[in-house]
């Protein structure tokens, strides 16, 4: 029972505390592509100094996954995240159920992409970080994934909104994230897979959904049949995108066991 308690007293003053230091600090702009960029940039300050200072405070006995190949763990997500976002809207978009209207101009578009990758890499140290690594150290994976899921989930409020797909998609994606980390054993692979995900899928096509100010570069038009194109919210909505979430998920899972299996042998 304390373990539980001093646990989740960490967590609380980690969350909180990075939540309100983030939100309270002034964004210094108005021209909607820097203000973006550090409304992004501040959060992941915020979030790597509460990270190293837990770590520290724990004299780094909560550590988070970044093995020797980075090289690897960088090129496996950047595969892994076209593949992601490349299979589902190639079909979507070959088969009619997401339509091109017109082709958009943005301004700043290596400001946007920056700010979009920024916000991944924060988002990914927030559920697959600190909290995740002390979840796992103090009880186990399953615990750790179940609540990273849930605070994933809970970034993803929208979702529910949406309807029932898009919220097991919102959980899906994390699951296979969340193999996708433990299977290379390196936070930099969900963070490309995810990276790749928001900006080719936002930023380009316009099929994802971030931040209503983010640009498009393409605007989409959806099918009649929601179950397929998903309707308004288009990709994050479709049964295509649960399909490939849960068939990335198990295929990194087998490998995951695969892995484990090998190094006891």
């Amino acid at each position: 029972m304390k373990k539980y308690f001093k646990t989740t007293f960490k967590i609380i003053i980690f969350f909180i505390g990075w939540a309100v230091l983030s939100g309270i600090v002034d964004v210094p702009s108005n021209t909607p592509a820097v203000w973006r960029f550090f409304a992004e940039l501040i959060p992941l300050v915020f979030m790597l100094i509460f990270t190293i200072v837990f770590m520290l405070f724990e004299n780094m006995s909560t550590k988070i996954l970044f093995n020797e190949n980075i090289a690897k763990g960088i090129l496996t997500g950047t595969i892994v995240g076209f593949l992601w976002i490349g299979i589902p809207s190639t079909i979507l978009i070959f088969s009619k159920q997401l339509i091109v209207a017109e082709k958009n101009t943005i301004s700043f578009i290596l400001l946007w992409i920056t700010s979009a990758f920024i916000n991944v890499v924060m988002q990914e140290l927030l559920v697959r970080g600190y909290i995740y690594q002390l979840l796992k150290k103090d009880y186990n994976i399953f615990v750790a994934v179940l609540v990273s899921t849930v605070l994933f989930t809970a970034m993803h409020l929208g979702a529910f909104e949406a309807g029932f797909i898009p919220v097991v998609n919102v959980i899906t994606m994390c699951l296979f994230t969340t193999v996708l980390y433990e299977t290379e054993r390196n936070l930099l692979a969900p963070i490309m897979a995810h990276a790749v995900w928001n900006i080719i899928g936002a930023i380009f096509l316009g099929c994802v959904n971030l931040a209503e100010d983010y640009p498009h570069m393409f605007t989409l038009i959806s099918s009649q049949n929601i179950l397929l194109s998903g309707g308004e919210y288009k990709i994050e909505a479709s049964i295509i995108v649960t399909i490939i979430n849960i068939l990335l998920t198990a295929l990194f899972f087998i490998k995951l066991k695969f892995s484990n299996k090998y190094n006891k042998n």
